[in-house]
């Protein structure tokens, strides 16, 4: 069973930066792939950023490309989603997804069998 909670999320002024968390929650080592996700009202939820839990290729939506940086620890089983330059249409629920291996990389939200709670991300000009 794989649980994730994400934080960190709030409200800042375009330009400022925020720091998403995401614990996953799991007996064994996370050898998942692992998604950032967001949803803004009245929108489909899209891929933000991908990385494979172990490290290795970062893939990233080509809106937040050079602003925002997934990285994994592994020891605090925390991915994390540092996100800078933010803009107003930024502005949405934010998610982590974790899937099994292989062939990580930005996918489609149905392929995600494990979603955090959400924490929002609001963004004000």
């Amino acid at each position: 069973q794989v649980q994730l909670v994400e934080s960190g999320g709030g409200s800042v002024q375009a330009g400022g930066s925020l720091r998403l968390s995401c614990i996953v929650s799991t007996n064994t080592y996370p050898r998942y792939c692992m998604e950032w996700f967001r949803q803004a009202p009245g929108k489909e939820r899209e891929g933000v950023a991908s990385v494979y839990f172990g490290g290795g290729t970062t893939l990233y939506a080509d809106s937040v490309k050079g602003r925002f940086h997934i990285s994994p620890d592994s020891a605090k089983k925390t991915v994390f989603l540092e996100m800078n330059m933010l803009r107003p249409e930024d502005t949405a629920m934010y998610y982590c997804a974790a899937r099994d291996p292989p062939g990580c990389g930005m996918a489609a939200p149905g392929l995600y069998p494990y979603w955090g709670q959400g924490t929002q991300v609001t963004v004000s000009s």
